[in-house]
């Protein structure tokens, strides 16, 4: 079963700004209510190539897991995809803009294994509950920051 959870929220500020502040992973902990450190395993800034640890808690587990970027394209779309965690997991933000502001796309798609396939339903539902709440933190803390 395929994990596969698309989130999008419009926020009023330019893509240049929501993607220069959301494409960071130095940032993560700030607006991902989940992750908890970063750790760059390759030197910033972002590129094609780079490597990143995060060390997240998700359902009452810490997981520790390393993304790759894949695709890098400033201020449109980041993917990023598990060299090193719990199961394969690809990552994709788009921004792009909407009126005044901005529509960023959060989208995890990954092949969970073990208990985790079987919980697959129930992995997906906090998925999506994470990511709504991650983008509504993200919108709080650009308005905080003053954009």
């Amino acid at each position: 079963m395929t994990v596969d959870v698309v989130t999008e929220a419009v926020l009023d500020l330019p893509p240049e700004v929501v993607a220069g502040y959301a494409a960071d992973p130095s940032n993560a902990p700030e607006w991902y209510r989940n992750i908890d450190s970063v750790t760059w395993e390759t030197p910033p800034p972002l590129a094609r190539g780079s490597q990143v640890t995060f060390v997240a808690t998700f359902l009452g587990r810490r997981l520790t897991y390393t993304y790759e970027v894949t695709e890098w394209l400033p201020g449109a779309r980041l993917v990023m995809r598990t060299a090193q965690g719990p199961f394969p997991m690809e990552t994709t933000y788009t921004w792009e803009p909407a009126g005044t502001g901005t529509r960023m796309t959060l989208c995890n798609r990954g092949e969970p294994s073990g208990f985790a396939r079987v919980a697959t339903p129930v992995l997906t539902a906090a998925m999506r509950r994470a990511n709504r709440a991650d983008l509504e933190q993200l919108r709080s803390v650009l308005q905080r920051r003053g954009g």
